[in-house]
């Protein structure tokens, strides 16, 4: 675990450091592939979430998503559930609020929640990832208790899970727990990573 911590702290750094305009631009080729991706053209249920912190961030993609007509999602942290999310149905010019991690989300008295099994295409944040699309996230584990039915549904209809992140993000190896939820590709501003393929870089 302290391995982990170290590398959190590391990634956080490396991700916070790098100029506003390296990160506008890095986020500019990285949905530049989102939005060419199979996955992105074929759902019609997309949920994102609001970039921080250094983040990339999704939301003019999902703003893109809402004019071609498919419905979009934002998460919420679930009102009953600790440790899970909601995903609240989103369309450009709804008011979101900051919840207790001052992360802006939709506000629940107006929410239209879904699950997460009805998800079509989930973009997902992240700290560091590997070849084999291992996730590290800040370690809350919302993502891995919100979608652990991945697990057990690997070969049926289930949501597309994309990780959204920097190159510099990419590490060798992340160490997994048998509570994990693999993402099925990481889309960076220079490449594709998917799971059991090699990765593709894109011009």
């Amino acid at each position: 675990m302290a391995d982990q911590h170290a590398l959190r702290r590391r990634l956080r750094q490396l991700r916070q450091a790098i100029s506003e305009q390296t990160r506008s631009e890095a986020t500019s080729r990285a949905l530049d592939r989102i939005a060419r991706h199979p996955a992105f053209r074929r759902a019609k249920r997309v949920a994102a979430y609001v970039g921080s912190k250094g983040e990339l961030d999704p939301m003019p993609l999902l703003r893109t998503a809402a004019r071609k007509g498919k419905r979009c999602f934002l998460p919420v942290l679930h009102p009953f559930l600790s440790g899970r999310l909601w995903f609240c149905q989103w369309q450009p010019g709804d008011r979101l609020v900051r919840n207790r991690f001052d992360i802006p989300e939709p506000g629940l008295r107006r929410c239209r929640h879904h699950s997460a099994r009805q998800l079509d295409l989930v973009i997902v944040p992240l700290l560091g990832f590997d070849d084999q699309c291992h996730r590290l996230g800040m370690g809350g584990g919302y993502y891995d208790r919100s979608f652990a039915f991945v697990r057990r549904l690997r070969h049926v209809r289930r949501p597309y899970l994309l990780g959204l992140a920097l190159e510099l993000q990419r590490v060798d190896r992340i160490q997994i727990n048998a509570w994990d939820v693999p993402l099925d590709a990481v889309v960076t501003e220079r490449s594709i990573y998917s799971v059991n393929k090699e990765s593709r870089t894109l011009s």
